[in-house]
């Protein structure tokens, strides 16, 4: 079984604390099971989305894990990131929005194999 969304976002926040980089909630989802986009900032303007990766990575039809995919391979600005975002949440109003600042640009998540 999967870990609920609000567990998952607290324990990724508190992995990347450990690690000295700065995380926060800017959106509550569902606390269920909602999609979960993190932003990582680069702090020069621009920044990295990665989404969650579509179903079809999963090697089966009820995945534990979580896989992440960027939503594209080099930063992009910010304001590209947020107009994403924007539409995102129109698409689906029960996503979380974790956003993290790393000049380096880690991000701890796991990507899904392409």
């Amino acid at each position: 079984m999967r870990l609920k969304s609000n567990i998952w976002v607290a324990a990724y926040l508190r992995r990347c604390q450990t690690e000295g980089v700065f995380g926060a909630v800017r959106r509550r989802g569902a606390e269920e099971a909602g999609a979960v986009f993190v932003k990582v900032s680069l702090l020069d303007g621009n920044a990295m989305l990665y989404a969650p990766a579509p179903q079809t990575v999963y090697e089966d039809g009820r995945p534990i894990d979580r896989f992440f995919v960027p939503v594209a391979p080099q930063p992009l600005p910010e304001h590209t990131i947020e107009e994403r975002l924007t539409k995102e949440i129109r698409f689906d109003p029960d996503a979380w929005i974790v956003e993290t600042e790393d000049r380096a640009g880690r991000h701890f998540l796991e990507l899904a194999k392409t």
